[in-house]
């Protein structure tokens, strides 16, 4: 069995995550809008900051329940979501913008949605 408490968390923690990416990109309608000056720049980076976070919480939460609580919930990829937290973290330099723009314009809503029935299911 798991810590429900830690588990629990974790997942208020990327709910918060993707609240935060949902609220600041909101004003984004393309990948150029990321790249037009500093300011967006810095929205880029903080966005990241949010995936990364958002991934290294999917690898404690697997290592937390033995992989087992996650797989429950096979409609989101979570091993490419940890999997984007490596990329970002360790190739931070080789950042594919569209890739951030895909996954942080389409993508959330439907990961919050899961993330809030995980903890409905476990509380």
């Amino acid at each position: 069995m798991y810590d429900k408490e830690i588990v629990l968390n974790l997942l208020e923690n990327m709910i918060d995550a993707t609240q935060k990416i949902l609220y600041r990109n909101k004003n984004i309608h393309s990948v150029d809008d990321y790249l037009k000056d500093d300011n967006s720049l810095m929205l880029l980076d903080s966005l990241c900051m949010q995936l990364i976070a958002i991934g290294e919480a999917v690898k404690k939460i697997d290592k937390e329940t033995d992989k087992k609580l996650l797989k429950a919930y096979s409609q989101i990829p979570w091993r490419e979501v940890a999997g984007m937290r490596d990329i970002l973290s360790h190739h931070y330099f080789d950042l594919n913008a569209e890739v951030v723009f895909e996954v942080t314009t389409e993508h959330m809503e439907g990961l919050q949605t899961v993330l809030k029935q995980i903890v409905e299911d476990i509380s």
